[in-house]
């Protein structure tokens, strides 16, 4: 079936369109960054009031990972701790960073009740696979091992992202299987699950939108270089196995290219035995998710997802 966009999505097509925004794999990584980080603030919604926001810096073998840990101001609790959302940020590992997803994690917050704690991973090309992935796990890991401290409920932990960011929790969450911590539950906004890039909807053209074709290659080259693009720890849909992994929350977009491959990997998890809640959003694009400003399906995807947490405990 031919992708139709909602009329607001189109509109907001149109206007990016009109705009003559370059292209970003017609930029260096750091305009493209600039570019991302400009575009939120007509993008983004109102950012919900929430008790607190603070700046974490986590403990790495590089040095330190940055973060940001937002309290809601309403807070479920069970023993005096909270369930933690652990989120990474999309921008297909070049651009994005907790600036960019500061409204989304409020939002999160602020509707499911819970701790989030946003991650600020290292980016390519600078650094290059799987310095992200490291990132990702080595920040789940202390938020784990720091759980109390935090006022997190280590048994309530769960990873999330979008694109990028659905990437590494997907690979946190296969991760954390085999080595710990246990997780609760993965979030997985519209993922990037597999490099090979085979899939229908990487070459249709109504899918060809804000994320195009192109700059999907773009992003890739920065991210992989030279790596083996078949490695599970960068296509999680190349994993032996899925069971055994957390309860899943897959999104995914109608004009999107990563659709099928985000489609394929609910079914992979779902095959598995693993609990899984799918929601496709048919006449949205990628990047929707952030936009709640213009799209109200970004706020009506932020509701649903943040009742789907509650629903872990």
């Amino acid at each position: 079936m031919p992708v139709v966009l909602d009329p607001d999505a189109a509109a907001v097509y149109k206007a990016f369109q009109e705009a003559g925004r370059p292209a970003y794999e017609s930029l260096t990584a750091p305009e493209a960054r600039e570019y991302y980080r400009a575009a939120r603030i007509v993008s983004n919604p109102e950012p919900p009031a929430l008790e607190s926001s603070r700046e974490l810096s986590i403990p790495a073998p590089h040095g330190s990972i940055p973060a940001r840990i937002y309290t809601p101001k309403t807070l479920r609790k069970t023993n005096g701790l909270a369930a933690c959302l652990v989120f990474f940020h999309g921008g297909g590992w070049v651009i994005g960073d907790l600036d960019t997803h500061e409204v989304v994690c409020r939002k999160l917050a602020h509707e499911g009740e819970l701790i989030v704690i946003s991650v600020d991973y290292r980016l390519a090309p600078e650094h290059r696979f799987p310095a992200a992935v490291d990132d990702a796990v080595t920040a789940t890991k202390w938020v784990a091992a720091n759980a109390k401290d935090l006022g997190v409920d280590a048994a309530r932990l769960i990873v999330g992202g979008d694109s990028a960011g659905g990437n590494l929790a997907a690979v946190v969450a296969l991760t954390a299987r085999d080595n710990g911590p246990k997780l609760a539950a993965q979030l997985l906004v519209y993922p990037a699950t597999d490099f090979s890039r085979k899939h229908p909807s990487h070459s249709e053209p109504e899918t060809s939108i804000l994320l195009t074709h192109s700059v999907i290659g773009w992003f890739g080259d920065h991210y992989l270089g030279d790596a083996d693009n078949s490695d599970w720890r960068a296509s999680p849909a190349r994993a032996n196995s899925f069971a055994g992994l957390p309860p899943a929350y897959v999104l995914t977009a109608g004009a999107d290219p990563l659709r099928d491959e985000g489609d394929e990997y609910a079914k992979f998890l779902k095959d598995a035995g693993v609990p899984v809640t799918y929601r496709h959003f048919p006449g949205q694009f990628h990047g929707f998710f952030t936009m709640g400003k213009l799209l109200n399906q970004a706020n009506v995807a932020v509701t649903e997802i943040s009742a789907w947490l509650k629903t872990l405990g």
